[in-house]
């Protein structure tokens, strides 16, 4: 008997020890912004990098208070979560994390990055050429530089304006031009315009049924 549970125990360790280095082993890409909403152009983008990277996954993290958007008026956490959720939850390879919509504080990815850290080995950062251009401003840059890869979504056009300070720490991609942003789609809805094609069908849903958007 007693040989029996140990092992069942030496089971248990090995299959735990097996799933946790299976996790730690993946490659995955962590993408977050406030997605407010989140749209095609997202889903189409991360898509992209997904193939062009060979990342494993996408793990979208929505952002609490983004230290860089504090004046912007958005909709409310659980709102942007639940429709980043509604978004992906139906693609392999996508997923959303709470990670940050759990924190009271503002949303640093530097924090972010850490907590992944712990969960996956590898890890890939993904930001919009617009967010490259103001790295040096984000909190605690440098030792983001040290901890991941950054992946830029690069547009044909953006070529000749990249910056020189640490350009050689990041990695370009070219992903596809999607004129679409959320901008945009909170000023359609707020006059009364349609938004099909720019949102899939369950965000736009949630958005008409929780009147969001509305001035």
């Amino acid at each position: 008997m007693k040989f029996l549970n140990l092992l069942k125990n030496t089971i248990i360790v090995e299959l735990n020890n097996y799933i946790r280095d299976t996790f730690m082993k993946k490659k995955v890409g962590i993408y977050g912004g406030t997605f407010d909403p989140i749209h095609l152009g997202h889903l189409i983008t991360a898509r992209s990098v997904k193939e062009i990277r060979n990342l494993s996954e996408i793990i979208f993290v929505p952002a609490n208070k983004s230290p860089l958007k504090l004046n912007i008026e958005s909709a409310s956490t659980n709102d942007r979560f639940k429709m980043t959720k509604l978004a992906v939850e139906k693609y392999d390879g996508f997923s959303v994390s709470d990670y940050e919509v759990n924190k009271t504080e503002i949303s640093y990815t530097i924090n972010t990055i850490k907590y992944f850290k712990e969960k996956y080995e590898n890890i890939e950062l993904i930001i919009g050429y617009d967010n490259f251009l103001i790295f040096d401003k984000w909190y605690k840059s440098e030792k983001i530089l040290n901890l991941v890869d950054i992946i830029v979504l690069k547009r044909f056009y953006e070529d000749s304006i990249k910056p020189k300070k640490n350009s050689n720490k990041f990695i370009f991609v070219d992903s596809p031009t999607i004129q679409i942003s959320s901008t945009m789609i909170r000023e359609r809805v707020s006059k009364n315009l349609p938004i099909d094609f720019l949102v899939s069908t369950e965000v736009s849903k949630y958005i008409t049924e929780n009147n969001l958007y509305k001035k």
